[in-house]
């Protein structure tokens, strides 16, 4: 380690989250390394072990993703884990999930959770985020010929713009000792219903974009036929029964205390992704 030019490694580095700290951290003057598969500082493969000591060489702190679209990554990020501690990594910054302190050890998350706590020689944080306000604009909620079709009811969720969970990661990177130990739910301002997420974007883009609910389990099945994981299905079971049943994530003020500035509106948001959901039928 290097205590007076500390040097963060962000795997994932040009995915959701992981691109947006990159640039957090390199906008506060901190030393990025970056890793991904191919196009990055070094080369990271979550299904190579090999890759796992190299990337780690010379780090002092880590932002962590776990793989996504998979079930079963709790050995291959405890083996991580371990050749992190052997680098003598200070402190790792984990991306959880809202909720994943009520999961049983068995969900790979909350072992991974798990295993970040019990070891003695490596600080963390972890973020517990809501759902991305970016799904709208990014991935499975984004508008298709003015229809946001996901099976979440009447159930209110506080999205949380991915920029606000960079935030807080890179404030936890470039200061580790004020967060380790630390456990932070972040959320939006306001919980809204998909269908209220869908007003404000019509208000934005001037378009009329509503919200259609439909079965859960066709919804589930038309996702693994688009190409996502059969076994992933679960997940987004989980997640959409969670909101639809009322128990999806409510605001706090986490994402101020962190960063000292409010977290972003979706108002806001949407103002500021209306490209996303140009209308391309015309």
């Amino acid at each position: 380690m290097n205590e007076s030019d500390p040097v963060v490694l962000v795997l994932g580095a040009t995915g959701k989250t992981g691109s947006r700290v990159v640039a957090e951290l390199v906008s506060r003057g901190v030393a990025v390394r970056t890793a991904t598969r191919s196009g990055a500082d070094v080369s990271f493969d979550w299904s190579d072990r090999g890759t796992y000591a190299p990337a780690l060489k010379a780090v002092d702190r880590v932002y962590l993703i776990a793989p996504v679209m998979r079930l079963d990554f709790a050995e291959d990020v405890s083996a991580f884990l371990d050749e992190a501690e052997a680098a003598r990594v200070e402190h790792v910054t984990f991306v959880s999930a809202y909720g994943m302190e009520n999961a049983p050890q068995e969900v790979a998350t909350r072992g991974v959770e798990l295993d970040l706590m019990g070891r003695r020689g490596l600080g963390h944080t972890i973020l517990r985020p809501a759902w991305f306000m970016q799904n709208f604009s990014e991935t499975f909620c984004r508008p298709v010929d003015g229809a946001i079709v996901v099976p979440t009811g009447s159930g209110a969720e506080a999205f949380v713009d991915a920029e606000d969970v960079a935030a807080v990661a890179a404030t936890t990177l470039a200061d580790p000792a004020a967060h380790t130990g630390a456990a932070y739910d972040l959320t939006g301002p306001e919980a809204l219903t998909v269908t209220e997420a869908a007003a404000i974007i019509s208000e934005a883009t001037g378009r009329t974009i509503v919200h259609h609910e439909m079965d859960r389990e066709a919804w589930v099945a038309g996702a693994i036929a688009d190409g996502i994981p059969p076994e992933y299905g679960a997940v987004l079971r989980q997640l959409t029964e969670t909101i639809a049943s009322g128990n999806g994530a409510r605001p706090n003020d986490a994402v101020k205390q962190i960063t000292g500035r409010p977290p972003r509106t979706f108002r806001d948001f949407a103002r500021k992704n209306t490209a996303a959901w140009k209308d391309t039928s015309k």
